[in-house]
């Protein structure tokens, strides 16, 4: 039997390394549709070997690490080590939840006119108790293309899916030059490429357990500092934009 298979995305710095145990199990316990197996890619931002040393023996697991260089640089060489048809994003400090995995197989591998999916999440708070996404869902279905875009601009560059529950063809991944380099909102810009080339659909089931903790990037304090932060949402919408747009030379 050929087997088709989806790889899972996982950077790592150090502050997020108590996690991936959970991160495992949620991985482990996955059913998918028969014939699909996983990979998991999971990629130190850094040479410290203590990624490596947390992981526990399962061949499915391919560990990485490289020079540091922020999430979207892990991102990339985890992908460039990946072979599934299929990426699927997964933070070292989140989990999937039953199914998840299944749901977005069974979307992309029926319908080939979908390049990525996201789904609905719920935030896991410190005491283990889960709470809906701070953002309205959209109804579950379609995104047409431009859609993510459209409503970014609008909403003072917020989204209206989460870009932690991307799961993405991975010759569309490759051909918008994967994660940006940005020291922050790297899943944002290929979320937004990816939402402007191609249509997507959203899962209204949750499919994420987005862990909330005091050592989460985005918990830091310079993460939405102003001025950085404003130019990295610029830089995002301003390549989303220039994909819309066929290339001319000067000449033509």
């Amino acid at each position: 039997m050929v087997r088709v298979k989806i790889s899972v995305i996982t950077p790592v710095h150090p502050p997020s390394i108590p996690y991936l145990a959970d991160a495992y199990e949620s991985l482990r316990s996955q059913e998918l549709p028969d014939g699909w197996v996983w990979e998991w890619l999971v990629q130190e931002d850094g040479r410290t070997g203590k990624v490596e040393a947390s992981l526990p023996n399962d061949p499915r697991i391919l560990n990485g690490t490289g020079k540091t260089g922020g999430p979207g640089t892990a991102r990339n060489m985890a992908m460039a080590r990946s072979d599934g048809d299929l990426l699927r994003v997964l933070d070292a400090d989140d989990q999937l939840t039953p199914g998840a995995l299944t749901r977005e197989i069974e979307i992309l591998a029926s319908r080939p006119d979908i390049g990525w999916t996201t789904c609905s999440v719920l935030d896991l708070m410190p005491d283990g108790s889960t709470i809906g996404w701070q953002h309205a869902d959209p109804p579950g279905g379609t995104l047409q293309q431009g859609d993510v875009l459209t409503y970014f601009r609008n909403n003072g560059y917020r989204l209206p899916v989460h870009p932690a529950t991307l799961c993405i063809r991975r010759e569309l991944a490759l051909a918008l030059g994967g994660w940006m380099a940005l020291p922050g909102g790297e899943d944002t810009g290929l979320l937004i490429a990816a939402s402007v080339v191609t249509d997507g659909y959203f899962i209204a089931e949750p499919g994420l357990l987005y862990r909330k903790h005091p050592d989460q990037i985005t918990a830091q304090s310079d993460w939405t500092a102003t001025e950085e932060w404003q130019l990295r949402m610029q830089l995002i919408e301003a390549r989303a934009i220039a994909l819309q747009t066929p290339y001319r030379t000067a000449s033509t």
